[in-house]
């Protein structure tokens, strides 16, 4: 069972061509050249941002990251300010473990769902009149730069339709025209036509993209609101191409639904429980650079429900099966004294308890 969280964590650790959206591997080994390095011989991230006709040259392949948004895009909205009939449907949605995802099952384009994926490889190409953002699945979005307006009446379409401006050295986006059938997030929150999204990009350095991403869509949402991003310039590979529906088999094996497992609950208690207390992370093994964040709480009445959360953010009930065996939305957790592992269906996925 493919829930939304495991398809965040999938797309974040590159783990599986059937399960994730994204393929992201270091595979070719080579020097990417015209960069500044240290005396040892690595590219220095912290050396000044390089320049085109006098502004920051966004070009490079660059990992964004907000896992604490890719389930949940909505985390930071009040339930009131989303329409009750949303609310139900990404419920509906979770229950069902995402088995409707459009991008995931039926291999469609992933629409503004794509800024948010976890750990996601963008190769940015910059030009006086266009910035293009190129994907591991092959889609791609353009940015015109060149001065026009937005349409008045856009073609829906799922990467919509985006215009650029300079901001002294920041880019500002404004992109509208999507259609309805993508997801706002693997949770599976919608959006629908009438979404405007507004992006804030700006290069720090060599080594660092700070983004700001204002979402509003009338509709469904009652106010605006602003998801922060961060990009890492990735250098001295390539990113791998994914094609989503060259061997696609996970749809036919997706049954039951998220509250099966509550059948099998049992009770621990609290001073067990609070032993799996603290933050964790996961360290890719095929990407070094990717580190995930994840911090397991105890709540509940009486203290005695742990909640997983990914970067502080949507946390999760977990299902306690056993003194260390746990559910969530379908995914196996077992807790050792210094780790948790992940158990899903390419393999184990570790995730060391921090130090205090």
């Amino acid at each position: 069972m493919l829930s939304s969280f495991l398809r965040v964590m999938c797309a974040s650790v590159g783990a599986s061509v059937l399960l994730c959206g994204t393929a992201e591997a270091q595979w070719l080994k080579l020097k990417t050249p015209g960069l500044p390095r240290t005396a040892d011989g690595k590219p220095n991230p912290k050396a000044p941002a390089p320049r085109q006709a006098g502004k920051p040259d966004l070009s490079g392949l660059w990992r964004f990251k907000a896992e604490a948004y890719s389930s949940n895009v909505t985390v930071d909205l009040k339930p009131e300010e989303i329409d009750p009939k949303v609310v139900e449907l990404y419920k509906q949605r979770m229950e069902d473990l995402g088995k409707d995802d459009p991008s995931t099952f039926r291999c469609l384009p992933s629409g503004p769902r794509q800024l948010f994926a976890p750990s996601s490889w963008t190769r940015i190409i910059q030009t006086p009149a266009m910035i293009v953002m190129l994907y591991e699945d092959l889609f791609y979005r353009q940015i015109f730069m060149d001065g026009r307006e937005l349409p008045k009446d856009p073609n829906p379409s799922f990467m919509g339709y985006s215009v650029g401006r300079w901001e002294g050295d920041t880019v500002v986006v404004d992109s509208l025209g999507f259609n309805e059938t993508t997801w706002l997030d693997f949770g599976g929150h919608p959006h629908s036509e009438a979404l405007r999204m507004t992006e804030r990009i700006r290069r720090t350095d060599l080594g660092h993209l700070d983004v700001t991403i204002r979402l509003d869509d009338p509709k469904y949402y009652k106010r605006a609101w602003e998801v922060p991003l961060k990009g890492d310039l990735v250098t001295d590979t390539e990113m791998i191409e994914y094609v989503c529906n060259e061997n696609q088999k996970d749809f036919a094996h997706l049954v039951g639904k998220a509250s099966d497992e509550k059948k099998l609950a049992v009770t621990v208690a609290p001073q067990v429980l609070s032993r799996y207390v603290g933050g964790y992370s996961f360290k890719d093994p095929a990407d070094p650079g990717n580190i995930m964040k994840f911090n397991v709480t105890l709540g509940g009445d009486a203290r005695d429900v742990l909640y997983l959360d990914i970067g502080g953010k949507d946390k999760q009930e977990m299902i306690a099966l056993s003194e260390k065996t746990f559910s969530m939305m379908g995914i196996r957790v077992d807790f050792e004294t210094d780790h948790l592992i992940f158990h899903i269906v390419e393999g184990d996925m570790k995730a060391m308890k921090d130090k205090k």
